[in-house]
């Protein structure tokens, strides 16, 4: 076994590896950029080595920083994760070269399987089922043309070299042939440095299914089953299950059979996954499932796989790379119930998912379920990595066991005062469809709206928590044979909201019992509110239609263009915020004078918080 490993990534994987490692007796290093100095995964290991600034282009993209790190800091072995230069071949050898262990594939298998193209020929070869498609070298856009109309449209063009949903587009009609294909080779060029492209047939009720492989340097390569990552939010997953929804025993044995030719084709050590694409139109057949891609690499589902079979697979992967026989043979391998996973992103599902960063100030996720996570209560998310926080990962004895499990546990999850995607996992989860098990690829842009999370807690909550702080303003209202009524106005992350409340409200400091909470914190389907009492004296608590002017997200106060005393007009100018690389610039909302001005520019503010206040001039 390993005596010491390095882990070349960061957040919840690298997390996840250095759990593994620590059972296991072994010795962890990390490696960090100056935005990761205060991570859980830096925190974790026993040593840690600074790789540079926080952009992944000068810190852990940088294979060579990463090598020296290892050496520097006497590491026997390197594990990738997942991400940045996990599926490298040049880094990989460059570990090799360098005398460490690489825990991953041979550079050699890497390569065959790096492009889309050459890995279709290869499995073709192999007997394993491939889309219907172009693969030839022919990139002249008449003749892509003349092969789309041959395969019959709808169609896909991807990138050979593409990932993660890029360099792909999806074309219906033969008129909007050429500028997609243009779009995708300029996508393709600047993300991959590659603008070749292959055209398959889009498949319109896609199933996205895929095999855990693993081998050895003993010549044994195994299945761990099936994973269903079908539903998929622009060419993302969201939410993935083992086993697969309909798949029955034949059709099983069929794929996985597929799977571990295309592992053998390619002498592949170490875990893998071999992604299939299936027309679910008349449920799951052998015949209507192909070979689409393979990733030479720990996939982030794979949790659930982990789940059905018992197996540890990161272990497995130590184990391989320390030149030890696979721990399992294929005979003593079984599926146990159902998992499911949901990646529990920092993003706003009310703006387009935008990245919401900031300071975690609330941060719990439970116990009732795994939870796989890179940040603790006090963290900063930042803007520069992925904005997956955490996986939740489910288990029990069937899938509807599994989903009502994972759903509650998002539904109970607060995270506070950044957004989250939880809300939008939940009614994705309790959508009758997805409940049936009846999904596609397509579902969740079908059924966009209606997974929509609530903005606003539901009237029986926001009135329990009206009641705890004392909202202001309260009109009693009388009721024949009923409780008096009353009517309160609240603020809700410092926007204004009246609402009905029967029980009585937080009796004033100073009257009998005790005093109106200053705020009180809400969740309700995975989405976290702050209720405060109306007008209440603290950073944020206030709306525009007062005067003040919220942070509308996380970022850096760059320009302050007023200052307390100064008269404004509506529309002028106050304050710009950068956020997301952009640059947001705040007005007046009426003529006015200014009043408060909490922070000077450079100042890193959250949503929500009081950057400015304008009083009317009849008000001052």
């Amino acid at each position: 076994m390993l005596a010491s490993l390095l882990i070349a990534n960061r957040g919840e994987i690298a997390c996840r590896i250095i759990r593994t490692a620590r059972r296991l007796g072994i010795r962890t290093v990390a490696v960090y950029s100056d935005a990761d100095a205060q991570a859980l995964h830096v925190a974790m290991a026993d040593d840690a080595v600074r790789i540079g600034p926080a952009p992944v282009r000068d810190s852990y993209l940088l294979g060579d920083r990463i090598i020296a790190a290892a050496c520097d800091a006497g590491a026997q072995a390197i594990h990738p994760g997942y991400g940045f230069l996990s599926e490298n071949a040049q880094f990989a050898q460059a570990v090799i070269d360098a005398g460490l262990i690489w825990v991953g594939p041979d550079p050699a298998s890497i390569t065959a399987m790096g492009l889309k193209d050459a890995a279709k020929a290869l499995m073709a070869d192999a007997g394993v089922p491939v889309t219907p498609g172009y693969l030839g070298d022919n990139q002249d856009p008449d003749h892509l043309a003349d092969q789309a109309a041959a395969i019959g449209y709808p169609i896909l063009i991807k990138a050979v070299a593409g990932g993660g949903g890029k360099g792909m587009r999806l074309v219906e009609r033969p008129v909007d042939f050429a500028d997609a294909l243009l779009s995708c080779q300029r996508e393709a060029a600047s993300s991959f440095g590659n603008a070749h492209v292959l055209i398959e047939k889009y498949i319109e009720r896609a199933r996205h299914i895929e095999v855990q492989v693993f081998g050895d340097r003993h010549g044994n390569i195994v299945h761990l089953f099936e994973r269903d990552c079908s539903l998929q939010r622009r060419h993302q997953k969201v939410i993935e299950e083992a086993p697969a929804p309909g798949m029955d025993a034949a059709t099983r044995d069929a794929l996985c059979a597929a799977a571990v030719r295309a592992a053998r084709a390619v002498d592949y050590v170490g875990a893998g996954t071999i992604e299939f694409i299936a027309d679910a139109s008349e449920g799951l057949r052998a015949d209507r499932i192909w070979f689409m891609e393979m990733n030479t690499r720990l996939q982030v589902e794979h949790p659930v796989t982990e789940a059905i079979t018992g197996q540890d697979l990161v272990e497995w992967q130590l184990r391989v790379a320390s030149g030890e026989p696979l721990p399992r043979t294929q005979a003593d391998l079984s599926i146990t119930g159902w998992a499911m996973e949901a990646r529990l992103y920092a993003e706003d599902p009310a703006k387009g998912f935008l990245p919401s960063i900031g300071r975690l100030d609330a941060f719990d996720l439970g116990d009732s379920v795994r939870v796989d996570t890179g940040v603790a209560q006090g963290a900063t998310i930042s803007p520069f990595y992925d904005p997956m926080i955490a996986k939740l990962i489910a288990h029990g004895d069937s899938r509807d066991a599994a989903r009502t499990a994972l759903a509650a546990a998002l539904d109970r999850s607060v995270v506070w005062p950044l957004r989250t995607n939880a809300g939008f996992l939940v009614q994705a989860l309790r959508h009758p469809d997805f409940a049936a098990g009846d999904i596609d690829t397509g579902l969740i842009a079908r059924e966009g709206e209606a997974l929509m999370p609530a903005t606003l807690p539901s009237g029986p909550t926001l009135a329990q928590a009206a009641a705890r702080v004392g909202g202001a303003g309260a009109l009693a209202g009388f009721r024949l044979n009923a409780a008096p009524q009353r009517q309160a106005r609240v603020l809700v992350d410092g926007h204004p909201v009246d609402v009905v409340i029967d029980a009585p409200l937080a009796p004033a400091a100073g009257a009998l019992g005790p005093a109106p909470l200053a705020r009180t914190l809400v969740t309700e389907q995975g989405r976290s509110w702050q209720v405060t009492p109306w007008r209440a004296a603290t950073s944020g608590a206030a709306a525009a239609g007062d005067g003040a002017i919220l942070a509308p997200m996380p970022g850096r106060i760059i320009a302050v263009s007023v200052a307390p005393g100064d008269k404004v007009t509506k529309g002028q100018k106050l304050v710009t915020l950068e956020a997301m690389k952009m640059e947001h610039g705040l007005t007046a909302p009426f003529d006015g004078i200014v009043g408060d001005m909490p922070h000077d520019e450079g100042a890193q503010v959250q949503e929500g918080t009081l950057l400015a206040r304008i009083v009317a001039e009849d008000a001052a």
